[in-house]
């Protein structure tokens, strides 16, 4: 199989996956499908290498590219005006719930937001999050700790 190939297979099986993670992480679903593009783009780039968890080291250009992304933010386009959502409308309890996390997953800092996303949204394990991100693990448990502490403040308000 051709590596254009084994590439697209990889890409179409792993996007909905990290879309689901890039959204968490921006809160905006255009800004997710920048992302996500991008590092999509970034690991075609590495492909022809030798990766030995192709999805693992998709995962981890993902989160570093958001929070690189976030370090240069000031230069980055600001939308003025909110676009209309798809045509489809979730239940509203579920709406509320979304809008709910999303409120409390923006007052955190990049990396706070990265720790919480991975840890409680795509159910990895501490170890996993300290490899993705290059923290030790105490440092990914102290964060995570800390970043929950901070989101229940948010939510009680």
């Amino acid at each position: 199989m051709s590596k254009d190939r084994e590439f697209e297979q990889f890409a179409v099986a792993r996007t909905p996956q990290l879309y689901r993670s890039a959204y968490l992480l921006c809160g905006d679903r255009h800004r997710a499908e920048d992302l996500v593009q991008e590092t999509l783009a970034k690991v075609y780039v590495k492909w022809g290498r030798r990766i030995d968890n192709p999805a693992a080291y998709a995962q981890t250009t993902l989160v570093r590219t958001y929070i690189s992304q976030q370090r240069r933010r000031s230069s980055q386009e600001v939308p003025y005006d909110d676009l209309p959502e798809s045509a489809t409308v979730d239940p509203a309890e579920a709406a509320d719930l979304r809008m709910g996390l999303q409120d409390v997953l923006d007052g955190l800092v990049p990396l706070d937001r990265a720790v919480l996303v991975l840890r409680y949204s795509e159910d990895l394990a501490v170890a996993e999050v300290a490899d993705l991100l290059g923290l030790s693990p105490g440092a990914v448990k102290n964060r995570s700790m800390r970043a929950l502490e901070r989101a229940r403040e948010r939510a009680s308000r």
